[in-house]
């Protein structure tokens, strides 16, 4: 295999931490464990770039595995094993419960189909997780003839246990030093690869969801979903790559195994593990009527009471679950929490308590391609690194630098908060290093995104008090307010209700008898400079016009509509996108004169928007012929609002009285007006 640049840098950085991710291959569907057992072993003996020493690494490694696992219909050649030589070694989930009849521990190991092991306490109080849904060990397993010959004897007992999970301290230390030989995008690719993915196969939206999924990791009692297409590998994460995190798949979920048993007093899951999730979300249900509302409650404030005082945990829950149609069909017929459980399908305090719902739709099903042969991060020292995180925060640093806009709720900051802490945890792990306003500015898009999914949802299931869901930021003083979308709410070639980046601006040209009326896009970008140029190659004739009369308008009536500031130290960057038939642009020079004013000022339009209105060079207005079909077209795109010259008002007094509930049409009366009613506030 050829080593590629990172390849090369990760040896550097993480010397006897890293391992080829395609040697798991040959493993992993021969031996009945998960993947982070296997490399635990590979981490131990193939930690190298030298191909001789991984080949002797992989022979030792297989070795291991043969002798140690057990697989369906070697249970009895095993245990004779045992009693022939007194004792064995084995890989094997185990799990433990109190005896009371003996007053003793007894150990379960399923592999060998054994359930009553001997243990002593000792064992089982340094490792308490195995009183909780278990964990992977090296187990030594012995065998006492004498005990075999008592009555009800218990002759398997284990003598030692080694957890499968790296016990260093220093992981930390390592992980900060071995992050600055990387810059941000190359440690986004050795990421991927570390949890066997192969960055260049996946998309840039494909690669946040996958981040997502490790939020959970690295990030104290985060709530996360993922709803999309089967085979998708969403519940891979979970189930092989960190012994912290553990599955639950569909079916009853019990409140005693979940947060505690008021018999024993033992804790659950979330107490034991950083992260719980849910596979095939849509089949799970509780055992008790109070189920949900504990997970509520839980989820709220990472609390739960039962008995005399509340029990504080930290693990996260993650709930991941399939769509039987495609994202858009499941939003036409109900909303995107459809495929959850009916007790949480329709309740949105239960969906408030969501910090984050990931586009699973974003990520492609899975096949060979995808999966790297590249090296990556040992997946126990990558899961230990991840727990330790969860101590750090970078939030302080950042957040003075962060404006959110006023669509966002106490609980939607919290949402969004957390998440940015997650990324930019897992992007630049040292607390000391600094954050750079890119890596800032992409941890909270996604965030924004994420968690505006959640509220869009809400606001379907039609509560007023989430009606407001456009969710903006400002990074620093001098910032410009950026509107953040869901893209599957919208298509490319509709208005939508959120404000529009500075220099964007919809507009419908008016047609006429040679041409019909099409839906447009300006997009207008400024520098430093004095021209203008049309991006469009070769540009339309008659958008040329449209332009040239904006420009000149600009000029003259620059004092009036931009104060202070001179239009003519500013180079216009235009492009024009055509979404219907009409290509032309002819007729907008209204619209390109409000795109460059927007521009200047660094304001954004308003939100379902769309104007009408041809300049000509003096600044007076032509006649609008057409104004009822254009105002019908407006609609039909998606618009809620019509900004239209003030000589056509006379015609839309004919506008249906189903057109005027849809749509608030405002009128102008010169160039000033229009900027005014064209410009968010």
């Amino acid at each position: 295999m050829e080593l590629d640049q990172i390849d090369q840098l990760s040896a550097k950085a993480f010397e006897g931490f890293i391992v080829r991710k395609d040697l798991l291959e040959q493993f992993r569907k021969t031996y009945p464990v998960p993947t982070y057992v296997i490399e635990f072993l590979l981490g131990r003996y193939c930690a190298t770039t030298d191909e001789e020493e991984i080949q002797e690494g992989l022979e030792i490694v297989k070795r291991q595995l043969q002798d140690r696992t057990v697989r369906p219909g070697e249970e009895e050649y095993f245990k004779s094993k045992a009693r022939e030589k007194g004792s064995i070694k084995l890989i094997d989930i185990i799990t433990a419960r109190l005896d009371t009849a003996s007053d003793s521990y007894v150990a379960t190991l399923p592999s060998l189909q054994l359930n009553k092991v001997r243990i002593s306490p000792e064992l089982v109080n340094a490792n308490d997780r195995m009183l909780t849904g278990g964990f992977y060990a090296e187990i030594e397993l012995e065998y006492d003839a004498t005990i075999a010959q008592e009555n009800n004897g218990r002759p398997f007992g284990i003598s030692n246990i080694r957890p499968i999970q790296l016990s260093q301290r220093n992981v930390l230390e390592v992980l900060y030093k071995g992050r600055e030989f990387f810059s941000l995008t190359e440690w986004k690719d050795f990421l991927i690869r570390s949890v066997g993915m192969e960055p260049a196969s996946l998309s840039e939206r494909a690669r946040n969801v996958l981040f997502a999924r490790m939020i959970p990791f690295v990030e104290r009692n985060y709530n996360l979903i993922e709803l999309g297409p089967r085979g998708t590998g969403k519940s891979h994460l979970y189930q092989q790559i960190s012994p912290y995190a553990h599955l639950v798949s569909g079916g009853k979920a019990t409140v005693a195994k979940m947060f505690v048993n008021m018999g024993s007093g033992e804790r659950g899951l979330v107490c034991k593990y950083d992260v719980v999730c849910f596979d095939e979300v849509s089949g799970v249900s509780f055992d008790q009527k109070d189920g949900v509302n504990i997970m509520k409650g839980y989820m709220e404030s990472g609390e739960f009471s039962r008995g005399k005082e509340p029990i504080r945990a930290d693990g996260g829950i993650v709930m991941v679950g399939n769509f039987d149609v495609d994202v858009e069909h499941q939003q036409r017929i109900s909303h995107l929490f459809g495929p959850m459980p009916k007790e949480m399908r329709d309740d949105t305090a239960f969906m408030d308590r969501i910090h984050a719902f990931a586009p699973g739709w974003d990520f492609p099903k899975l096949n060979k391609t995808y999966f790297t042969t590249h090296f990556g991060l040992v997946s126990d020292f990558l899961a230990e690194c991840w727990t330790r995180l969860r101590d750090t925060s970078r939030l302080s640093s950042v957040l003075p630098r962060i404006d959110f806009g006023g669509a966002l709720s106490g609980r939607d900051t919290t949402a969004v908060n957390k998440t940015i802490n997650g990324l930019l945890k897992l992007m630049q792990p040292n607390p000391e290093a600094p954050i750079s306003d890119e890596l800032l500015e992409w941890a909270i898009k996604v965030a924004l995104e994420y968690r505006r999914r959640v509220k869009e949802q809400q606001k379907r299931i039609g509560s007023a008090e989430f009606r407001n869901t456009h969710f903006s930021y400002r990074i620093g003083e001098d910032g410009i307010e950026t509107f953040v979308t869901t893209p599957e709410i919208h298509s490319e070639s509709t208005i939508g209700d959120d404000p529009l980046p500075p220099g964007q601006i919809w507009a419908l040209n008016a047609g006429g008898q040679e041409e019909t009326t099409g839906l447009y896009k300006i997009e207008i970008n400024t520098g430093p400079g004095s021209s203008v140029k049309i991006l469009n190659k070769p540009a339309p004739p008659q958008f040329q016009e449209s332009v040239r009369y904006a420009e000149q308008n600009l000029y003259s009536k620059g004092k009036e509509l931009l104060g202070d500031r001179d239009p003519r130290s500013h180079e216009f960057s235009i492009q024009l996108r055509a979404f219907d038939a009409s290509k032309s642009g002819n007729g907008m020079g209204m619209a390109v004169l409000m795109g460059m004013c927007s521009a200047i000022l660094g304001k954004n339009t308003k939100g379902g928007l769309v104007i009408i209105g041809q300049l000509n060079l003096g600044g007076s207005l032509d006649l609008v012929y057409n104004a009822v079909n254009l105002a019908e077209i407006a609609v039909e795109k998606g618009a809620t609002t019509l900004l239209v010259p003030l000589n056509a008002r006379k015609q839309l007094n004919e506008l249906s009285d189903d057109m005027i509930t849809k749509i608030n049409i405002q009128y102008y009366t010169d160039l000033r007006d229009c900027l005014m009613k064209a410009l968010l506030d």
